[in-house]
């Protein structure tokens, strides 16, 4: 085999992090397009205009969704199992919502009522803001750190609550990942509009990427005074995993360590600004397509920003911090992620290929005469 067990770890790391940007590229803009649903579309046309912007393809962007949460289970399990105890009411919240998609796209359009349709607007409003906000609340929690520990026979014992997740820094991180999928949302339906909707998108993309970015600077300020994590002994990264064989230091600041000692990694958060100003330019010159682009390296920076800095932690504990699960100690056997790793390297970039065919077959504009003219079919 051409790699060790480190370098298996890393490349999963990557792995993960890589899925994890798919499905907010991907399903992020169907998110976002939802949450914008009763505020862009002003009758019952221009909603169903939105709703079929996304209609064919929102479905297959949750493959992302569904493998990032298959690859943490089979190549992290000991961080899986963590996250959703821990995040366990949070998760089910976001699975509830969720639900409200599949059926909203089906049944909206089974009766002519405007009460029964504006009814599954808001469902569909619902199913795009509350996945948006949550998931920006895990990942401000996982800065904060996870109250959570091991004992002795490795059992995990949660030992926080479904409210404390709601503290004001992940509150905050979850406002940045609102903001920024609802951007990448109006950007989407910008290229796929014309006329008053595809104007009003303009505005939007505006108005979120000054928010996504002023908040995203908030945060950076506010994660130079929160405690960070370290680890102070030996890593050992080609050891089995035991989360317990390591001692963790924990003091303000020490998530910008990493910036410290390679300051190239500044250019990370730096894409995100320069991307989110670019998305607006372009957007305001009527160049949706790059703006798409920009906007798409936005969502990657800001996250890749997060991944940065936690590295290589995955889910620290604040109840017992020699607890904190890293990359070195949560991962399963060597065998395990070699296999998945080949799967992943064969079946990656048919997920990949198929995706950008799909987009480019669909790539025509939904308008309102095309609504008319497909009235059996259209949502």
């Amino acid at each position: 085999m051409m790699f060790d067990y480190e370098t298996m770890r890393l490349i999963w790391w990557g792995f993960l992090g890589a899925l994890l940007i798919g499905f907010a590229i991907t399903g992020g803009f169907d998110l976002g397009v939802a949450i914008l649903l009763p505020f862009l579309g002003k009758n019952d046309t221009e909603r169903r205009v939105i709703i079929n912007s996304i209609g064919a393809t929102w479905e297959g962007n949750q493959v992302w969704f569904v493998t990032a949460g298959a690859s943490l289970f089979a190549a992290w399990p000991v961080a899986y199992s963590v996250a959703f105890s821990g995040f366990y009411f949070a998760l089910l919240l976001t699975l509830f919502a969720l639900f409200m998609r599949p059926i909203g796209f089906d049944y909206r359009s089974k009766l002519p009522s405007q009460k029964w349709r504006n009814n599954w607007d808001i469902a569909l409003f619902v199913g795009g803001f509350v996945p948006a906000l949550i998931f920006g609340v895990a990942f401000g929690n996982l800065l904060k750190g996870v109250p959570f520990y091991f004992d002795n026979d490795m059992r995990i014992f949660y030992t926080g609550s479904f409210w404390a997740l709601l503290n004001p820094f992940a509150l905050a991180a979850g406002l940045v990942s609102l903001s920024m999928i609802v951007m990448h949302g109006a950007v989407f339906l910008q290229i796929k509009t014309t006329g008053d909707i595809n104007r009003r998108c303009k505005k939007v993309v505006t108005i979120f990427a000054i928010i996504t970015l002023a908040i995203f600077a908030l945060a950076g300020i506010w994660i130079a005074n929160i405690d960070g994590y370290q680890i102070s002994s030996d890593v050992l990264p080609n050891a089995p995993s035991n989360p317990l064989a390591k001692i963790v230091n924990k003091e303000t600041g020490l998530w910008l360590d990493n910036y410290a000692h390679y300051p190239l990694l500044w250019a990370v958060p730096g894409l995100a600004f320069c991307a989110g100003a670019l998305t607006m330019a372009l957007s305001t010159i009527g160049r949706p397509g790059l703006a798409f682009i920009t906007s798409s390296l936005t969502l990657a920076a800001v996250i890749l920003t997060a991944g940065v800095s936690m590295f290589p932690f995955l889910i620290p504990s604040s109840s017992a911090i020699n607890s904190s699960l890293t990359i070195w100690d949560a991962s399963s056997s060597f065998g395990t992620l070699k296999i998945m790793f080949w799967v992943t390297v064969i079946l990656l970039p048919v997920v990949i290929t198929y995706t950008t065919w799909v987009f480019r077959v669909l790539r025509g504009k939904i308008t309102v005469e095309h609504i008319h003219q497909n009235d059996h079919t259209a949502y």
